[in-house]
């Protein structure tokens, strides 16, 4: 019997082992980005990709108010509501303080100034597949804009999701920075990958989860529930969206359907950050959608 106990509590020893380490935050090297100062006119194209405003601005702002990232929006999931973090210049309240490095770990592995993970509500799980000028660009771009001092409020989750720690876990299940189309794609398919992989993090909402909010990248876009309970968000592979490669760029462009409806809810807003960018990018996004593997 006493060895039994022994070993029992050597297994459990080296669970708790395992455990620390799998979850440990895994941050950037201290030179990831050393030699990059980044371009805030580049930057300003890559706010707009990443829908940052769309999270972080009030939701009825409009204008120059949309360059106020003072956050505050109440993001509803099954684990409980997210509030998004003022990421404003401001050095108190924002992210003013931060260093481009803090930054990048936010971005690429998901990881705030004080080491503690982020939750997975910020989308670095797609942020993650960015190339480090993108991110350094980004940083000069944000550190143009007016800073709001406005606390960020503490998120709303109960028990176990109040643990951050545990996230490290869901990071070694679900997060990789592989892309999930591969095979033989045109220049401008993969610049769409980038974009709706990546940058744009198009996944985050339209392709289904697990029970513990893991991607179910084996049904890319296919479709998902709305996090708010409130409908479904569409399957937007070729099986669900026959439109053609002229009707998808109309529609970011526009909001306006084939059929002539309109864009409503968030996509409005990602309609709205679509018209800042270049229609090069907007064509390569859909030239990507039409490579997408179907899924009914």
């Amino acid at each position: 019997m006493g060895r039994l106990l022994m070993l029992l509590a050597g297994l459990v020893a080296a669970g708790l082992v395992a455990f620390w380490v799998i979850t440990a935050p895994d941050p950037l090297p201290d030179d990831a980005m050393a030699g990059l100062k980044g371009d805030a006119s580049r930057g300003e194209l890559v706010f707009w990709a990443g829908g940052c405003a769309s999270c972080h601005a009030d939701p009825q702002a409009k204008g120059a108010d949309q360059l106020k990232l003072g956050g505050g929006q109440r993001l509803e999931s099954a684990f409980g509501t997210f509030l998004t973090p003022n990421i404003s210049p401001d050095p108190t309240h924002g992210i003013g303080a931060w260093t481009l490095h803090d930054f990048a770990d936010a971005m690429l592995r998901g990881i705030r100034k004080d080491g503690a993970h982020l939750y997975p509500a910020f989308p670095y799980s797609s942020y993650d597949k960015m190339t480090k000028g993108d991110v350094a660009d980004l940083w000069a771009y944000l550190r143009t804009l007016p800073p709001v001092a406005t606390p960020s409020q503490p998120h709303e989750l109960s028990f176990p999701f109040s643990i951050r720690r545990l996230v490290g876990g869901y990071n070694f299940l679900f997060v990789s920075t592989d892309w999930v189309v591969t095979g033989d794609l045109t220049p401008v398919e993969e610049r769409g990958r980038y974009l709706v992989e990546a940058v744009s993090h198009c996944g985050q909402c339209h392709t289904p989860r697990n029970a513990l909010g893991g991607m179910q990248t084996g049904r890319w876009l296919a479709g998902a529930a709305n996090p708010d309970g409130k409908g479904r968000i569409p399957n937007i592979t070729p099986a669900a969206l026959s439109w053609s490669r002229a009707d998808i760029v109309a529609y970011l462009s526009t909001g306006l359907t084939p059929e002539f409806d309109s864009a409503g809810g968030h996509m409005a807003y990602v309609v709205e950050n679509m018209g800042h960018l270049p229609k090069s990018d907007v064509e390569a996004i859909a030239a990507y959608l039409k490579k997408v593997p179907p899924m009914k």
